[in-house]
């Protein structure tokens, strides 16, 4: 999915404001998380083995472990961190242009609030507008590399 967006040019780029591996860790979370659907199987069984695991991809918000890992994740983030990571879903989704990025920024920071979480896992394409947010800041998401994050967090290296 690609929506927007004109890659900043290198020396004009505007700075991210939170690591790149923060925000793929995000990614990687989020659409994990997307892709939990409704309950597909009313009778299931008690045991896991009986429903051929069908109720692994149900979404149960109160018992979803990576719904859960996702908010703690974001509500770790130092507030800076968080006004970011909602200026660059909003970039990605296209509401901003990169050479908006300050703007994105302010209204972020003013519309900040204890609630960014459940913000933006209220949003159904979080991961997709995270990838093309990184886009724009000529970082690259690789799908290819979901399973590396599945295991391990950013260290605190990845704060500077």
């Amino acid at each position: 999915m690609n929506n927007v967006i004109d890659t900043a040019p290198e020396d004009d780029a505007p700075e991210l404001g939170i690591s790149a591996e923060k925000v793929r860790m995000v990614i990687t979370k989020a659409r994990q998380f997307d892709a939990k659907e409704g309950d597909s199987d009313p009778d299931e069984g008690s045991n896991a083995a009986d429903d051929g695991m069908a109720d692994v991809l149900e979404d149960d918000p109160e018992n979803d472990g990576v719904r859960q890992e996702l908010v703690q994740f974001i509500n770790g983030l130092n507030v800076d961190e968080q006004v970011n990571l909602v200026a660059l879903a909003w970039l990605g989704r296209g509401t901003y242009d990169i050479e908006d990025w300050d703007e994105a920024i302010d209204t972020a920071r003013t519309e900040h609030n204890k609630r960014t979480a459940q913000y933006l896992l209220g949003l159904p394409l979080l991961g997709d507008y995270l990838a093309d947010g990184l886009e724009a800041f000529g970082e690259d998401y690789d799908d290819e590399t979901d399973e590396e994050f599945d295991e391990e967090e950013p260290s605190e290296e990845d704060d500077e």
